[in-house]
């Protein structure tokens, strides 16, 4: 491989109102998770020079409606194949699903798509059968590691491999403690099955220490109990300067990014 190869990544949506991730490399492209609408996601991808007809296939995490909520919209529109776990194909409601059949992925398990290894494990969360991905291609890695409860074994090990990654910084956890959601509910977003806060993502991280990990976007940010700079912060406080950090929105996709293996911390930016 090309030492001048490189992954186009962007977010479409990241948040509890729509989550889509789109990853390109070599011409064909997959996409994680669609949350938003049809209408949504083609216009924030035209204004970002994304063309949705080079997407392959597509991958969903879990049955919740902002992963799910536009899938079939995506599928009428460019047909490709979907992937998910069969615990997720079995709770999604029907009215999310595309009318083709489904193609399971397991914890474990590497599907080809084009020149791209998307690498499903299983995560904690509280749904039926959740699953995290990473997309491989030649030396180039990138994460898609939202909607987690905590640590474990299989995201060290993904993380470990990652150029870069979405990584869930959900919540800071003074602003849950003191806000206005219900005891049940903080309990639920804090709990072992729900969302990482700003300083356990920031933790993974520094356990994980990955060895050629220069960016992080930041995701899945709360609208009540977080803010983007708080989540920056509490990363810069950790990390210093170590680390391009970037923020995915929940009302708008951000920039495509340019990720190179070969780029150190301070170049590997980042070009639409």
């Amino acid at each position: 491989m090309s030492s001048q190869d490189s992954l186009r990544i962007c977010s479409l949506a990241s948040g509890s109102n729509g989550n889509a991730y789109w990853i390109e490399y070599a011409g064909d492209a997959v996409i994680v998770d669609v949350g938003i609408s049809w209408r949504q996601l083609s216009g924030r991808a035209k204004g970002k020079g994304i063309d949705l007809r080079q997407v392959r296939a597509a991958f969903v995490t879990h049955e919740h409606s902002d992963h799910v909520r536009g899938l079939r919209g995506l599928v009428d529109h460019v047909p490709m194949p979907v992937y998910m776990t069969r615990g997720t194909a079995n709770h999604c409601k029907p009215f999310y699903m595309p009318s083709k059949p489904i193609l399971p992925v397991a914890d474990g398990s590497v599907t080809t798509i084009g020149a791209m290894k998307i690498h499903c494990f299983g995560k904690p969360h509280d749904v039926a059968e959740p699953c995290s991905f990473r997309v491989e291609a030649g030396e180039l890695s990138v994460g898609i590691f939202t909607d987690i409860g905590g640590s474990c074994p299989a995201l060290v090990q993904h993380l470990a491999e990652c150029n870069a990654v979405f990584l869930e910084s959900n919540y800071d956890e003074q602003m849950l403690r003191e806000g206005k959601y219900p005891a049940q509910l903080k309990q639920r977003v804090s709990g072992p099955l729900g969302h990482l806060s700003n300083a356990e993502a920031a933790e993974i991280v520094a356990a994980t220490n990955p060895p050629r990990l220069h960016t992080i976007i930041l995701s899945h940010i709360s609208a009540d109990n977080n803010r983007p700079l708080i989540a920056v912060k509490t990363f810069r406080e950790r990390f210093g300067e170590k680390y391009k950090l970037l923020t995915a929105s929940r009302f708008e996709a951000g920039e495509v990014y340019t990720i190179k293996a070969d780029e150190s911390v301070a170049e590997h930016l980042l070009f639409k």
